[in-house]
């Protein structure tokens, strides 16, 4: 039955003409990892190198992001991973509202799929989603809030410690308190 609706959900995407974005996509980019894990990060939308591939964060954001799973004693085969959108935005731009309004319901209905306990939003498109429309990612990343029976956080984008090593260090914070949640769960 749960096979089942993920190819209903992968059909979903595949066919999805809501906005804009099919129309310069090469691949739908629906998500990758553990379909039953504890833990579900969500990015904002793909970039060229996943675009290509098909899978999310696979170009050097996604490089970060499997460090620092490492860091923590997990690995992408221990965690989801999928983005706000799921065909990349012309130029690697942030995703426009109606855009990410068009995948919600995608996103949405993985989160039904997986049953994560907690939710990691990878910088401020994804915080803004799924926490707040106001949410400010310096301001407010680190703390967790409780939600429909998920555990949710909001940390930097990876993409945005590769421009800035002034975040790794808070970041590291934010994945340290991560990995203390997921042990308290389990």
């Amino acid at each position: 039955m749960a096979e089942k609706s993920w190819e209903i959900l992968e059909g979903a995407c595949l066919s999805c003409k809501k906005c804009r974005l099919w129309e310069t996509r090469t691949n739908v980019v629906i998500g990758t990892g553990n379909r039953n894990a504890d833990i579900l990060f969500i990015g904002e939308g793909p970039g060229q190198q996943e675009d290509l591939q098909g899978i999310p964060f696979v170009g050097p954001a996604g490089q970060l992001l499997d460090k620092m799973l490492t860091a923590i004693n997990l690995t992408r085969d221990d965690v989801y991973i999928a983005n706000i959108v799921k065909c990349r935005p012309p130029g690697n731009r942030d995703p426009h509202s109606d855009e990410q309004e068009a995948c919600l319901n995608y996103l949405r209905y993985q989160l039904m799929l997986v049953k994560p306990k907690i939710i990691v939003c990878l910088g401020r498109i994804a915080a803004q989603a799924v926490i707040s429309p106001d949410f400010r990612i310096t301001r407010e990343r680190g703390i967790w809030h409780d939600r429909k029976g998920y555990k949710i956080i909001a940390t930097y984008h990876p993409s945005a410690l590769l421009r800035d090593e002034s975040k790794k260090r808070p970041a590291w914070e934010d994945f340290k308190s991560i990995r203390d949640m997921y042990q308290s769960i389990k």
